[in-house]
């Protein structure tokens, strides 16, 4: 059986925007990760317990009523996703291998919030339509070409509820963080029984390349039409975003114990001698050990103060000063005139963050060792989701569209488990004048992309539901 599906949304927040984020999914294609999501849900339902979410503003700027900026702005945009995890004061391994004195008095209870229980089910039904959405590219494509399609399922585990329509089980499961479309197999022995031939002209598997190419991709496809229609709605009710900008160059977070923090910068500040974020990158790259003078704009300070900075040497050999940077400006939103002008500026809005996401997702392969850190899993992606459900349904449209967005870009990427890996493998087969690979070949190729995958998402798993605040004081 050849599964096509959505199981593991995975993120990373390299530094190129503080008035966005950008967050992104990840595909395998195997069942097997029902563990995986059962441990996602499983912490969402703790996370419900906690009245305070970790705070991630980054999208109140597209909100007109949004309230002013905090103290510390939200931390900087990804192509790949948007949450930098919260560093622990003291590791939750230490507590087990050597146990701190603990109070015997039992901690208050925390009140359930409906609020937060609205806000967590808000973005999670976004993250399940986007499942929908993908899964139902690969689904409508193959029905119209007259492939046989065996199953469709909305998420993963036992069933919760389940038909069955001209042959096809429809069903939803019980972790809604994932889903899959089934094709049959004559040499499956699921279907052994099934009477189905190895030489059916309707088998996915016998059908010509062109066909296959189209039901691979109808997925991403899928994705990018419905985060356009998503973008054109929000500019419709909401209006269009336009930038304004303001001198300088926004310092969004400092990292504790850099040279930027030791000489005084604080998150907020507007560094105002550099022109743009890649002059002032290049300036702190090109001075390691050297003072650079800066003159910086606080809002807690009537006029600008001047700050020193002597960058450290980067492995590499480069000046580094921990901060992470970005242009200085805030969003502003207009209502079109017309529906033409809303497609107009859903375009325009479409190909920004298109391009936004391909840049960060290249500063993530060229920068790994800076970026590595900040991958978020599925707890992670609920947690920013529902913080911006609570603050703004403006933000909810936004990150319903770049989800789709970065969900479609990361699954053209040629690695095994993604719809990139099987468009690559039947561009080889093209290659090859038609000849497929050994079938063996393919699922050894599928196969170890598919344990890659569930590791890290494990992982991520694990990390962000330690770095929860509620689950942190509990350790």
């Amino acid at each position: 059986m050849v599964l096509i599906h959505k199981c593991l949304l995975i993120a990373n927040s390299p530094p190129i925007d503080a008035q966005r984020c950008y967050p992104q999914g990840l595909t395998k294609y195997n069942t097997s990760s029902t563990i995986t999501t059962a441990l996602s849900l499983t912490y969402m339902f703790f996370f419900l317990l906690k009245q305070e979410i970790m705070l991630h503003p980054c999208f109140r700027p597209f909100s007109p009523s949004s309230p002013p900026l905090p103290t510390k702005p939200p931390i900087t945009p990804s192509a790949i996703a948007f949450l930098k995890p919260l560093s622990p004061t003291v590791s939750p391994v230490s507590h087990i291998l050597l146990p701190i004195p603990r109070s015997r008095a039992r901690p208050p209870r925390v009140a359930l919030d409906f609020a937060v229980v609205q806000s967590v089910a808000e973005a999670a039904s976004v993250l399940a339509a986007i499942i929908l959405v993908h899964e139902s590219g690969h689904f409508l494509s193959a029905s119209l070409l007259g492939i046989r399609v065996a199953k469709f399922a909305i998420g993963f585990g036992p069933p919760l509820a389940r038909f069955s329509s001209s042959g096809v089980e429809y069903s939803f499961r019980a972790f809604p963080l994932g889903g899959f479309v089934a094709f049959p197999d004559a040499e499956d022995p699921e279907f052994a029984d099934s009477g189905i031939s190895p030489d059916d002209p309707d088998l996915l598997r016998n059908r010509p390349l062109p066909h296959r190419l189209v039901v691979v991709s109808a997925g991403v496809a899928a994705n990018l039409l419905f985060a356009y229609v998503v973008l054109v709605s929000q500019c419709l009710y909401f209006g269009a975003a336009s930038r304004q900008t303001f001198p300088g160059v926004l310092v969004p977070e400092v990292r504790p114990q850099s040279p930027a923090a030791a000489a005084g910068i604080l998150p907020g500040d507007v560094i105002l001698d550099a022109p743009s974020v890649s002059s002032l990158v290049e300036l702190i790259r090109a001075s390691p050990g050297k003072i650079i003078p800066l003159r910086i704009s606080r809002q807690t300070l009537p006029d600008p103060i001047s700050i020193n900075v002597i960058p450290s040497t980067s492995s590499e050999g480069f000046g580094r000063i921990g901060v992470e940077l970005s242009p200085n400006f805030r969003i502003m939103r207009t209502h079109p005139a017309d529906i033409f002008e809303a497609l107009h500026f859903a375009a325009r809005e479409f190909v920004s963050l298109t391009a936004t996401i391909l840049d960060g997702l290249k500063q993530t392969f060229f920068n790994f060792s800076q970026t590595a850190g900040k991958v978020s899993g599925p707890v992670a992606i609920i947690a920013t989701g529902a913080e911006v459900a609570r603050t703004s349904l403006d933000g909810l449209f936004q990150f319903a569209a770049v989800i789709n967005l970065n969900l479609a870009v990361i699954n053209l990427l040629p690695l095994p488990a993604l719809d990139g890996g099987t468009l690559a493998l039947l561009l080889v087969e093209a290659a090859r004048g038609g000849r497929k690979l050994p079938r063996e070949v393919e699922q050894r190729i599928m196969s170890s992309g598919i344990f890659l995958v569930l590791v890290l998402g494990l992982i991520l798993i694990v990390r962000d539901t330690l770095n929860l605040d509620f689950i942190k004081e509990m350790l």
